[in-house]
């Protein structure tokens, strides 16, 4: 979804703001729960962002990990650029692994859409006030969250900006050497690639339970020495999930 979502979101305009149809949503999620081969080539991008803030959303804990949530705010009130930077990087060193490989996809995806803000209109304001709800909160928190929004949107437009910083310039080649193009042509089907691993699992969305299935090529969730320092104690991929 990750890459489908690279590939065709930086010419969306208002990609992971624009509502899609909630009856589209429901049935690429019943696609997925019910263990189908889903073509992500025929669903609307606008459909598959939504699932994924969906899932997103739905993570026990979020993905920044609900125990590191006002250390992750105070990050926003250190002095300058760089020592949010280093603020941020020390925070990342506490997380699973799992979880910072999972970021590390998901801001470089993030930035190749603001890269081309001027064909989506999504810049990094805009793609933080649209994604933070699903990445950084406290579980059943409800509205004593509200007076963080603000402080919220702005650290994550800041992990946007500045991700190449904190996770590192390869993170553009993640996804390998495809490129985004804005025409039509059909994006080859990464499921058939044996050099690609699915991590599987059932995560609730909303009403109900829905399998998501990421894909990785083996060879890009290695890391060098410097990063893997960063990483935290190693854990198994699919804890995330």
């Amino acid at each position: 979804m990750l890459y489908f979502i690279n590939q065709k979101g930086p010419f969306t305009e208002g990609i992971f703001r624009k509502s899609p149809s909630i009856k589209s949503c429901r049935a690429l999620k019943k696609k997925l729960n019910c263990g189908d081969t889903v073509n992500l080539n025929e669903e609307p991008i606008l459909v598959i962002a939504s699932v994924l803030k969906d899932f997103l959303r739905n993570i026990q804990g979020s993905i920044f990990s609900a125990s590191l949530y006002d250390k992750w705010l105070d990050v926003i009130d250190q002095g300058n650029e760089d020592d949010k930077i280093k603020a941020t990087q020390r925070l990342l060193d506490q997380l699973p692994r799992a979880n910072v490989v999972f970021l590390r996809y998901l801001f470089a995806v993030l930035r190749n859409i603001e890269q081309h803000s001027s064909s989506n209109q999504m810049t990094a304001y805009n793609l933080s006030v649209c994604i933070t709800p699903s990445i950084l909160h406290l579980p059943n928190s409800g509205s004593s969250e509200l007076g963080n929004f603000t402080k919220k949107i702005s650290f994550i437009q800041f992990l946007i900006e500045n991700c190449l910083k904190i996770f590192g310039e390869d993170i553009t080649c993640l996804f390998g050497e495809m490129s985004v193009s804005s025409d039509n042509s059909d994006i080859t089907d990464i499921t058939d690639n044996s050099e690609k691993v699915a991590v599987i699992k059932e995560q609730s969305l909303e009403s109900e339970p829905v399998r998501m299935t990421m894909f990785y090529k083996k060879g890009q969730l290695q890391y060098d020495a410097m990063t893997s320092s960063r990483m935290g104690p190693s854990t198994d991929l699919s804890t995330v999930f």
